[in-house]
Formats: C-alpha cells, sequence, structure tokens
C-alpha cells in the first residue's frame, strides 16, 4: 500500500494483515526507537513498515537490520540495536513493534536528504524498497544463528567502546558481543535495550 502523508506507517500497518507492506512519501510524526522523532522533507526517505508474524524470528529486530543493511549495499554497518550506518553516520533506523500475533517493522532510509551530521544513500527508493522486500522475507525467515553470525559481521558496534545508557543507569566499557537473543554484551553484561553511544 503506497501512501503520501501519514502520521506513520507503523499506525498504518497495525491495522493490515501480516504480508502487508505501507509505503509512504512522508510521515508527520515519523518515529523511533524511545520515542525519538524521525523527520525529514516529503520524498526524500524510504518509510515503509512490513507487517510480519510476530514469532516468525527471535531475533526479529536484528533480522531486519540484517536486510536493510543487506538492501542498502556492501557499505553499510549496524549500530546495535537498530541504526544503519554509512562512513560512520547514521543512515537509517529500525523500529519494530509487537501487537498480538504481528510484529511491525518499520524501516527509514535517508535516501535524498539527511539531517546534518547523518548519512544518505542517494538511491533511487523503488529499488531500494524492492531489495528490502527481498531481504526481509530471507533474513526474517533465516535461522537465529545464521541471522547472529551475519549481524556480527556487519557490526559496527562489537569490539568497540560504548557507553550504554539506561533509565539511571550507564555503563561503558567494550562491546564484545551479542546473546542468542540480540542482547548486547559489554564487559560481560548483557543488556536488552538502552542507548548506544559509540566511543
Amino acid at each position: 500500500m503506497r501512501v503520501g502523508v501519514v502520521t506513520s506507517t507503523q499506525d498504518i500497518a497495525r491495522q493490515l494483515p501480516v504480508g502487508s507492506i505501507v509505503v509512504a512519501d512522508h510521515q508527520s510524526a515519523g518515529r523511533g526507537r524511545l520515542d525519538r522523532r524521525w523527520e525529514g522533507p516529503p520524498g526524500t526517505a524510504l518509510l515503509v513498515s512490513f507487517v510480519l508474524a510476530r514469532n516468525l524470528n527471535p531475533v526479529l529486530s536484528l533480522a531486519a537490520g540484517v536486510a536493510a543493511a543487506e538492501a542498502c549495499g556492501a557499505d553499510v554497518r549496524l549500530k546495535w540495536p537498530n541504526d544503519l550506518l554509512l562512513g560512520g553516520r547514521k543512515l537509517g533506523g529500525i523500529l519494530v513493534e509487537t501487537h498480538g500475533e504481528k510484529a511491525i517493522c518499520g524501516v527509514g532510509i535517508n535516501l535524498s536528504w539527511a539531517p546534518e551530521g547523518a548519512a544518505l544513500l542517494d538511491q533511487p527508493r523503488d529499488q531500494v524498497l524492492e531489495r528490502l522486500r527481498v531481504e526481509i522475507e530471507r533474513w526474517t525467515a533465516a535461522p537465529a544463528d545464521a541471522v547472529l553470525r551475519r549481524w556480527r559481521e556487519l557490526s559496527a558496534t562489537l569490539g568497540r567502546r560504548v557507553r550504554v545508557e539506561l533509565t539511571g543507569h550507564v555503563v561503558e566499557g567494550i562491546a564484545q558481543d551479542i546473546g542468542p537473543r540480540g542482547e548486547l554484551i559489554v564487559d560481560g553484561e548483557a543488556f536488552v535495550a538502552g542507548s548506544v553511544t559509540h566511543l
């Protein structure tokens, strides 16, 4: 389903059956993780939500990240838990929300415009969307160990010193690995959520 201006593709996708895809030209209230805003001029980004089966993959968010990185090209890397990086700068992000038996996977990628300090892909939207559709199908159906292995290969986070911020709790250390459910392991401590800064 293609739409013009929406609050968020996630809001539309939530009402649709598994297998649906919503693409928008513009989001008036686009959002990322932790209720952060996601904004840009109309027609300058790929803004899409996929309606998936909730139990499809135990590491669905990481699988979506791998799919998006593969769709964008060989130079794109992943920052835990859900950012796409190009040249070390943010290119896009992934937001997975669960509703009943559905998982709504939103992907935003800067194509022809990016905020200051961010990256842009500069590729035609429909081409990126088609590659992403294929890769989402492929990686959400892949075994979890295959997803984790590929995520590690594409990671810009592992092996680096990072700061993890949770409510009232900040930890700095080396990002050593990701666990079987996609948790980030920093100096032996596992984090299932949090805001990560590369140091």
